[in-house]
């Protein structure tokens, strides 16, 4: 018996077709090419945003914290005072207030009250910083502090915008979930009736 003409014999089988394409997917919905060319319009604006973000914020911090840096500099400065009062040394603190007094570059002679170690003794020198108006305050502000406030400015920026942009993402998941159920519900309840006879009959 000739096995020529029979289905089996007949050649190869025909290619099977894929559908490689995403959007070529029969079973794909409008919402869920959306939610596709949406998630890569998100991840572009990670990847080109985020860098210019970081740095246009971390710049903009250090630029300011400069500022501040150099008009610190500028009315503050350092002067060696003298306690006017002991420090007992029965506290646990790790500094305690003392009056101290000092002269001015002018010649005039100032009190105030600042931080010392203690069991400091009355008539010891400390160095202290002053403003303009002889006002005891801190050092002022550095070029370190400038750039770790730029940087911490600028890192803090970019997980913003990174968090956003998930949250952005995250929300637009939820609206178009709750769009596809509804899509189901509406779907299910014009197909169901049809179940439903075939097993009434």
């Amino acid at each position: 018996m000739s096995a020529r003409g029979s289905p089996y014999t007949s050649g190869p089988p025909p290619p099977r077709k894929h559908h490689g394409a995403a959007g070529s997917n029969p079973l794909r919905r409008r919402s869920d090419r959306f939610e596709a060319w949406f998630r890569r319009f998100l991840m572009l604006i990670l990847v080109v945003g985020v860098p210019p973000a970081a740095a246009g914020a971390g710049l903009a911090a250090y630029e300011s914290t400069t500022r501040t840096v150099h008009a610190q500099t500028a009315q503050r400065h350092e002067v060696t005072a003298r306690l006017t009062s002991g420090v007992a040394d029965d506290s646990g603190a790790a500094r305690q207030p003392a009056q101290v007094r000092w002269t001015e570059r002018n010649g005039t002679v100032m009190t105030g009250t600042t931080l010392v170690r203690p069991g400091t003794a009355e008539g010891a020198t400390v160095r202290i910083w002053v403003d303009r108006e002889g006002t005891i305050t801190g050092p002022p502000a550095t070029a370190t502090t400038a750039w770790s406030n730029g940087c911490f400015v600028g890192g803090l920026a970019a997980v913003g915008m990174v968090v956003g942009v998930y949250a952005v993402r995250g929300g637009a998941g939820l609206v178009l979930d709750r769009r596809r159920f509804a899509q189901w519900d509406a779907e299910w309840d014009l197909v169901e009736p049809r179940w439903s006879a075939r097993f009434r009959r």
